[in-house]
This record gives structure tokens, C-alpha cells and sequence, in this order.
């Protein structure tokens, strides 16, 4: 099974986020925009883990949670993996609050405690929006820095659980889901 661990978005947030990088996505059409319902933050992705391992991940994320409080996200400005020169990926950036850190380092812990491996480069709280899926010209790229630089997002959402999903990829993209739900603070 292919898994990670995701903060799940609230209706208004997909709402302004489809409102909001409309330009956007009319700018650059040649790329796959993600529906709204595959849209979320990543915690931790997990890879290929085997089914019997599931329910140990639950444990984990349900002890990591219960530790924190509910909290909200900050979404800021759009950017690109690596980066616009060489876009991958085209993401809505989430600002790095220390709470949202500390969620994830939590659930790092908890799931090398159940022997999955930690990741070794730095959290990058992120939403994406859509993947490069053949290499644009340097003048479509160009075109889509200059858009990107022009969407104005200052936003907040609820993050009230963490989101153990199923990912199994699909010609169409990947599609989602959901086998478990951690509330924060235990509830």
C-alpha cells in the first residue's frame, strides 16, 4: 500500500484557493491542476508499506496528535519545486509555524517508533497545485513566474486532525483514501 500522512483542507480554503490561482491555472492550461479533493498538506509520506504495518501507523498518528492541540495553517504565496527556472511542481506555500513543526516532528517520532524510516531533508509545509508534466519553454515558464508573483493569498484554515491516507496512482493521477482519521488533542 502507498500511504502518507496529510492535514486535510476545509471547503473555504478550497474555495479561495480555486478563486484565487484561477489566473493561474488559465495562464499555464498545459499543466495537470489538482482537483480540489486531491489538494492537502503532506506530513509524511510513507511509500509502499505493508498492510499489516496500518494499524501500527493509526497507533502512531493517534499518539501524535493527541499531544497537540488544534491549531490553523497559514497559506501565503505560490511558488514551484525546485524552482520556476525548472518547475516540477507548482505549490501554495504554508507558512512554517512552530506549532505545525512540531506536529510533524511528533509524527516523525511516532512512526520510526513503529520502524518507519524518518526523512532526512527539512519539512517544507506546502499545498500543490498542479505538476509540470512535459518540460515547458523557457518563455512559458517565464510566464507562469510572472503570473505566480501576482496571486495574493493570505488565508487561514482549521487543522483539526491528521489524515492517514491510501494513494493509488492511476493514468487519470493519483486517487485517495482515507483510512484513518488521528483528531488533535485526543478528541
Amino acid at each position: 500500500m502507498r500511504l502518507f500522512f496529510a492535514i486535510e483542507l476545509d471547503d473555504a480554503l478550497h474555495d479561495l484557493l480555486d478563486e484565487t490561482t484561477a489566473p493561474l491555472r488559465a495562464e499555464a492550461p498545459e499543466l495537470a491542476w489538482l482537483p480540489r479533493e486531491r489538494r492537502h498538506l503532506t506530513l509524511k509520506f510513507l511509500g509502499e508499506v505493508a498492510e499489516s504495518v496500518v494499524p501500527k501507523l493509526t497507533a502512531a498518528a493517534d499518539r501524535a496528535a493527541a499531544r497537540h492541540a488544534p491549531m490553523a495553517l497559514t497559506v501565503r504565496e505560490v511558488g514551484a519545486f525546485p524552482n520556476f527556472r525548472r518547475a516540477r511542481v507548482v505549490w501554495i506555500g504554508v507558512e512554517q509555524e512552530p506549532r505545525l513543526e512540531l506536529l510533524h516532528h511528533d509524527l516523525e517520532l511516532a512512526c520510526e517508533g513503529e520502524g518507519v524510516e524518518v526523512e532526512g531533508r527539512p519539512f517544507r509545509p506546502h499545498i500543490t497545485l498542479g505538476r509540470v508534466r512535459a518540460p515547458l519553454a523557457v518563455d512559458r515558464l517565464r510566464a507562469l513566474a510572472r503570473m505566480a508573483r501576482t496571486v495574493r493569498v493570505q488565508a487561514t484554515a482549521p487543522v483539526e486532525r491528521i489524515t492517514l491516507f491510501e494513494s493509488t496512482l492511476a493514468p487519470t493521477g493519483a486517487r485517495y483514501r482515507r483510512l484513518h482519521a488521528a483528531p488533535l488533542g485526543g478528541r
